[in-house]
């Protein structure tokens, strides 16, 4: 049974490994949920402008909400070239599914209760989770064409 989650962290390459893909995972579901919603809210902002603008006699009102269309084009396809939402939720729910087995471990219960080797195991499932996390993102990268690591995200 560990001692305590602090004395891991600095002790133990494993646990150290878990508390960085945990991190990892964090800073990135958070970065994609940032991008995709203030993107969102600048396509949202843009589609309500255009027909507010369009009744509106200006010197340039058609000018203006061409450029508004052409805005939000873009950011529909930047929103689908790069899959922020998509990838909002898969690192959410990989860095929950690590925060699960942190815990778990941490409390030596379920599949860790009662095992030779605890320790053992949790690195077996850490890595299968990010392997695992890893697979979709390089299927889903293939499907769209891309060729940049994840990290590069």
């Amino acid at each position: 049974m560990p001692e305590t989650a602090e004395s891991l962290t600095t002790t133990d390459p494993i646990y150290a490994r878990l508390e960085d893909q945990i991190d990892w995972y964090d800073r990135k579901s958070r970065s994609a949920q940032r991008i995709f919603k203030r993107m969102k809210i600048v396509e949202i902002l843009a589609a309500a402008m255009i027909p507010f603008l369009a009744a509106l006699p200006f010197k340039s009102d058609r000018l203006v909400t061409a450029g508004l269309g052409v805005l939000i084009t873009i950011l529909e396809g930047v929103l689908h070239l790069n899959q922020y939402q998509q990838l909002w939720n898969t690192y959410r729910s990989t860095c929950e599914a690590l925060k699960h087995e942190k815990y778990t471990y941490l409390a030596n219960a379920g599949p860790y209760a009662g095992v030779p080797d605890p320790h053992a195991l949790l690195a077996e499932r850490v890595e299968s989770l990010v392997s695992q996390e890893h697979a979709q993102w390089s299927s889903f990268q293939q499907q769209s064409g891309k060729a940049s690591s994840p990290n590069e995200m």
